[in-house]
């Protein structure tokens, strides 16, 4: 059996992963779910001072506090920020980093450079109190090309009601890697693009996509919108299961 660190992306927190993680506990799998500082029950914790390192020191600390070994550490998408960080500083601890319609982020980057212009400039215009992020309307959402394929209107408003105003220095903080991660098994969950286009940015070499091509790596379609975990959360669980059990190379 596996143990999942299950990190969820912007605006949400663990309540997210309550229909992917049932049925892996269900399973027999460990499951831990996170919800990151200034976010869901923790957002009394937010402020200014919230950012990358924040997050990245909430997983180590969790891994450290639960004494987690041979981890399953997943991230959805903007989780990918603080994932990356955790899995550069304690890669002895984690067996896999799989990242559910995300990618890794590099050294130096942000969250926020890896926006389109336009829509970084909309992001930051709607920021509140300096350093509070809130949910955008679904409209656009779907306008930057953010699928929302597969969400019904119940589905849509708990995720509306629930989210929280995500701390923005943590999307415009740049995440410091030292490398410790770079060997670690990794797979990807597409779900908003087709495999096949992804293998073609892998094989043109897109920056964002080129590390994919990797002999550490493992790909898998989950064919849904951007929120698998809302959208297809028994096919998510599975899909995890299945590359938790991966051996090891």
């Amino acid at each position: 059996m596996s143990t999942f660190v299950l990190v969820p992306g912007l605006w949400l927190g663990a309540w997210a992963w309550d229909e992917v993680a049932g049925p892996l506990r269900a399973a027999g799998h460990t499951v831990h779910a996170v919800s990151l500082t200034g976010l869901a029950e923790r957002s009394g914790e937010a402020g200014p001072e919230v950012g990358v390192e924040r997050h990245v020191t909430d997983l180590t600390d969790l891994m450290t506090r639960e004494d987690l070994w041979d981890v399953v550490l997943v991230a959805h998408s903007g989780a990918a920020v603080p994932v990356t960080g955790a899995a550069d500083r304690m890669p002895e601890r984690i067996r896999r980093v799989v990242y559910v319609d995300s990618g890794p982020i590099p050294d130096g980057a942000a969250l926020a450079d890896l926006w389109e212009p336009g829509y970084r400039a909309q992001m930051e215009a709607s920021v509140v109190d300096g350093h509070r992020l809130p949910l955008p309307s679904f409209e656009d959402f779907v306008a930057a090309g953010t699928s929302i394929d597969g969400m019904d209107e119940a589905a849509l408003a708990r995720f509306r009601e629930r989210a929280t105003a995500h701390p923005f220095a943590a999307v415009t903080e740049p995440l410091r890697l030292t490398g410790g991660g770079e060997t670690l098994p990794k797979a990807l969950v597409s779900c908003s693009f087709p495999l096949e286009q992804v293998r073609a940015m892998i094989a043109a070499g897109h920056p964002y996509f080129a590390a994919l091509g990797g002999p550490e790596w493992e790909l898998r379609e989950l064919a849904t919108g951007h929120w698998p975990m809302f959208s297809r959360p028994a096919d998510t669980a599975a899909v995890l299961a299945e590359i938790g059990e991966l051996p090891q190379r």
